[in-house]
């Protein structure tokens, strides 16, 4: 039974350079699209009282109060469900927060990207860094204790001298969470038809990997999945079920779910999804292998790795005996540590196996 949902918002006021996401610059549509969305929420949400709620984009703070009121109006929320929305920098106000304040939101979650302003400018984001501070303490006056801000690092002109700068005002912030990526570029971005100079090498991304790694946790951060560290107790719940293989809702266009073993998606195509909210564009029965390969590649991500005993008893398997020739290669060469309940991927600067997850798990899958 799903406890979480998550909902996607496809508007933004202008379209980052490196953004593949299904979004749209024109918001015209976006009140038919709201009421597209609350036809999906009423045909398949059955009022669970939800645990964590989340609001992704797109630039959900394109969003009035009255219109996010709207679609939080329809769940049941247990009194403690962690209740995020994603912000664009320039659009948190006092009056936007108190409105979001009132309708129980408990955690923001910021795009910062960078903190250089001519890198800024250059991937195509409409704010500042004064704009990323200031968003910050205006949240913190509005009584917000749970932020998040998201940081990419790869970006053109980046180096890592600037990105150790943009890591030390991130830490000066005093935020509860950190989001790192490293940029990709996919089919669908405008950097992918026009690519950019001055990308940092592959060896300079492992280097900013490595970097932020030691800074965060120097700084009292925990490093509890491969791109997401936070202050302890203040992890990001709705995404540690995505990793535990939990089961949520996910409404608006092209969003992702996860119900009654059907791993499912939405269309993507805004007239179809406008005119049939309610058909899916895929959904899938996982198969016993799915679900075991998903439970390895999904549990290797989180620090604390994977049970082998949970994964022994609910697949009917010998783990140690069915990947012994994985686990004997890179158990010897440190990339995988064996701990009280299982196994993880290393984290340190000379033997990372996170770095290498995707050759790693590949081998498992």
């Amino acid at each position: 039974m799903p406890n979480s949902v998550y909902i996607h918002i496809p508007f933004c006021k202008s379209k980052c350079r490196y953004c593949s996401f299904v979004s749209f610059e024109n918001q015209e549509r976006k009140k038919g699209y709201i009421y597209s969305l609350l036809k999906e929420i009423d045909y398949y949400y059955r009022m669970e009282e939800l645990e964590t709620f989340y609001i992704g984009g797109g630039t959900p703070s394109v969003l009035t109060i009255s219109e996010i009121e709207k679609i939080v109006s329809k769940f049941g929320f247990d009194p403690i469900c962690e209740k995020t929305i994603e912000l664009n920098p320039n659009d948190v106000t006092e009056e936007y927060l108190s409105g979001l304040k009132s309708l129980g939101f408990n955690r923001l979650s910021i795009g910062a990207q960078s903190f250089d302003d001519k890198i800024l400018m250059l991937i195509g984001r409409r704010h500042s860094a004064d704009e990323i501070i200031h968003s910050v303490k205006t949240a913190r006056n509005a009584g917000f204790d749970n932020i998040s801000l998201d940081l990419i690092y790869g970006l053109p002109e980046q180096t890592i001298d600037s990105f150790k700068n943009d890591l030390i005002t991130l830490i000066n912030l005093d935020v509860e969470h950190i989001s790192l990526y490293g940029l990709k570029i996919d089919e669908g971005c405008c950097f992918y038809e026009c690519m950019p100079e001055n990308l940092p090498d592959d060896d300079t991304q492992a280097d900013m990997y490595l970097l932020a790694g030691e800074i965060c946790t120097n700084h009292g951060y925990v490093h509890y999945e491969i791109s997401n560290y936070s202050k302890p107790d203040y992890y990001s719940r709705h995404n540690v079920n995505y990793w535990r293989c939990g089961e949520y809702y996910g409404f608006g266009l092209s969003a992702h779910g996860y119900n009654c073993g059907i791993r499912y998606s939405d269309c993507c195509i805004l007239d179809d999804y406008l005119a049939d909210p309610v058909s899916r564009e895929y959904g899938k029965f996982l198969t016993g292998k799915e679900k075991l390969d998903e439970k390895i590649f999904l549990g290797f991500r989180l620090s604390e790795g994977i049970d082998i005993s949970e994964i022994n008893s609910e697949f009917n398997i010998n783990f140690e005996l069915k990947y012994q020739t994985v686990l004997k290669k890179y158990v010897s060469e440190g990339y995988i540590l064996k701990t009280d309940k299982g196994y993880r991927l290393s984290d340190s600067r000379d033997k990372n196996g996170f770095l290498l997850s995707n050759v790693i798990l590949s081998e498992f899958i």
